[in-house]
């Protein structure tokens, strides 16, 4: 492709929420279809990125101009089979988002609509920076609006957990802006792939292992890992659906991939050896999430601690990557195990983005989350019962539906390298099952009809609609899962043979 997809895809957002800050605020329905036309163009134009894209594995769609030269800062922007997939769901979890909010969000709608776009824009740009202080740049910008989208649109608690991210987000930054600067200082430049061509820590591995740290602490709030989780319940259970539907099915994701971007390219060394540190926290975050889901009443609660055990699945199979690194032998498995976790962003994406929609659904009705209050719903609410069914099951990785195969990955190649991690981690599939099952299905579906429900209405056509395309990823990618898997492949190998 000869013009600027990768350009035109991060900063339409931006034009789009320009013009509605500039629209009267009492054309409301305006704002609303405009902002939902506005996020069709980067939704189109990630399916042609997609379509498009080579499969040699490397980096495409580059654009590269001098930005700041006095300190070779470069507006350095690409692409690859990592980063494709993830801006298709970004735009796609987008689109979604708006068009349940056009029916949903009564109250400062001119303001909200800005506010997403905005975010939009700073998600695209993290996924296809290649430059340091780009990618920090839109790091940073989508944390604004995220924070305003939970204070203002939130519940009761909104101020606390707005507070709360944007504090602990804030700390994480502040880290790895540091190691950004010691990076530029060993290399002379923030073009982060040559950055890492260089490996500027191998002959000091103590800085490097400095470096590393705080750079991961970045990351890993932001996936979020065991023990810097706590900021994510109380932010998941405050903000509104869409924003809730966002922040597991994106802004978890910027942290993964700066560990796939960023961190095992720059220091294979460091990540060889502290893997057992990162396997231990990726086992605790998948059995803890799963056991503290397990006793959660709320629904919505339930979900974002899930959201722990399922990143933590992602960290599992980075982990046994690194565990590898140096051995030839284990190259096929390490491929599986990265695969697996790529695999496992996108699934967990438009899996917990359906769940967060399907709280929502029944939230306008019911007007509360607590488990312990329905019973006997699948009669009244079939429809609603369905798609709750095939995400749920989805969620606890039932073959044939697109959650399995990306945990199936991740321990089929921990396994081979790691089998102890892949054995404990692989009791979080037990607590998974236990409570969708237990507690979604059985108490909400089943059971004795609750007749404080006699009036309880089944799900509206825009409810529908905004559901129907996550369900089909869900299954297409479950029966078909080369759709998207070969397209990683690519990526994970060229990435491994530069290790």
């Amino acid at each position: 492709m000869d013009f600027p997809i990768l350009t035109l895809i991060t900063f339409v957002p931006l034009l789009g929420s320009l013009i509605v800050l500039c629209m009267p605020k009492e054309k409301e329905r305006l704002i609303k279809q405009f902002s939902i036309a506005v996020s069709f163009i980067p939704l189109i134009l990630s399916i042609l990125l997609w379509v498009n894209l080579e499969k040699g594995g490397g980096i495409q769609f580059e654009e590269l101009v001098a930005w700041i030269p006095a300190i070779h800062v470069n507006y350095h922007v690409g692409a690859d089979g990592l980063s494709v997939p993830l801006i298709f769901l970004t735009a796609l979890l987008t689109t979604l988002s708006l068009f349940y909010s056009s029916f949903t969000i009564k109250n400062r709608v001119k303001e909200f609509f800005f506010l997403f776009l905005l975010l939009e824009m700073g998600m695209f740009g993290v996924f296809v920076s290649l430059d340091f202080v780009l990618f920090y740049v839109f790091w940073e910008i989508g944390l604004v609006p995220m924070y305003f989208l939970i204070g203002v649109w939130g519940g009761p608690r909104r101020e606390y957990a707005a507070i709360k991210f944007f504090i602990y987000t804030l700390v994480g930054s502040v880290a790895m802006l540091l190691a950004i600067i010691g990076i530029y200082l060993n290399t002379g430049t923030f073009d982060i792939i040559q950055a890492a061509a260089m490996r500027p820590f191998v002959e000091n591995f103590t800085l490097g292992a400095l470096a590393f740290w705080a750079i991961f602490l970045a990351f890993a709030i932001k996936v979020p890992m065991f023990p810097f989780h706590t900021w994510l319940p109380d932010a998941h259970v405050e903000a509104p659906t869409a924003g809730s539907v966002i922040l597991a099915g994106i802004l978890l994701k910027l942290g993964c991939y700066g560990f796939f971007r960023i961190l095992l390219p720059m220091f294979p060394e460091q990540f060889h050896r502290f893997a057992p540190i990162i396997a231990v926290l990726a086992v605790i975050s998948i059995v803890y999430g799963a056991m503290v889901s397990m006793a959660q009443w709320d629904l919505k609660k339930l979900i974002a601690y899930s959201s722990v055990s399922h990143m933590g699945y992602v960290m599992l199979g980075l982990a046994a990557a690194a565990f590898a690194i140096g051995s030839k032998d284990m190259l096929t498995s390490q491929a599986i195990a990265m695969n697996g976790a790529v695999f496992q962003m996108f699934n967990h994406g438009i899996i917990t983005g359906a769940l967060f929609f399907l709280v929502g659904v029944i939230y306008e009705r019911a007007h509360t989350r607590d488990l312990t209050a329905f019973g006997g719903l699948a009669s009244k609410v079939p429809y609603y019962y369905g798609i709750m069914l095939v995400a749920g099951l989805a969620s606890l990785g039932l073959p044939g539906l697109a959650g399995f195969w990306g945990e199936f990955f991740v321990f089929r190649g921990t396994f081979a390298i790691a089998p102890v991690y892949a054995a404990v981690g692989a009791i979080g599939i037990v607590f998974t099952a236990a409570y969708i099952l237990w507690k979604v299905i059985q108490h909400v579906f089943l059971g004795p009809f609750n007749e404080k429900w006699a009036n309880l209405t089944d799900m509206e056509t825009y409810e529908k609609i905004t559901l129907w395309p996550l369900v089909i990823f869900m299954v297409l990618f479950g029966l078909y899962p080369p759709l998207i898997v070969d397209t990683i492949n690519a990526a994970m190998t060229r990435l491994l043979s530069g290790l």
